[in-house]
């Protein structure tokens, strides 16, 4: 469990379109086996220290006649960011994607002192 020391809860969030591959025959769309996207997410504000991050498909554009595997993580987490990853392998065929994100964690205050 994370404990937050702070009073200051700040949560951010929002939506990246990952890839919409079958307009230009992107691998995603065309490739088998693994393959991987990753997108840079950068927070509207820093957070105090890294902040816990929970990514979800809001968009799902497969190609019916192929299974369907993927797996959507999250990867180098900050106080200003993270990276979105999302792989498949396999025949499975993605047209396009995208993922909706939110963070939780502790702000800075005004009152806070850095004294290094």
């Amino acid at each position: 469990m994370k404990r937050l020391k702070s009073h200051l809860l700040g949560v951010d969030q929002g939506e990246e379109h990952l890839f919409s591959d079958f307009e230009d025959g992107g691998e995603m769309w065309t490739g088998t086996g693994a393959r991987e996207r990753r997108r840079a997410v950068k927070f509207s504000e820093s957070f105090r220290s890294p902040p816990t991050v929970m990514c979800s498909v809001s968009l799902w554009d497969v190609d019916y006649a192929t299974n369907i595997r993927s797996d959507l993580t999250t990867d180098a987490i900050t106080e200003t960011g993270f990276e979105i990853v999302f792989r498949t392998w396999g025949n499975t065929r993605l047209a396009r994607t995208r993922i909706s994100w939110i963070a939780l964690g502790e702000l800075c205050d005004e009152d806070d002192w850095d004294l290094y």
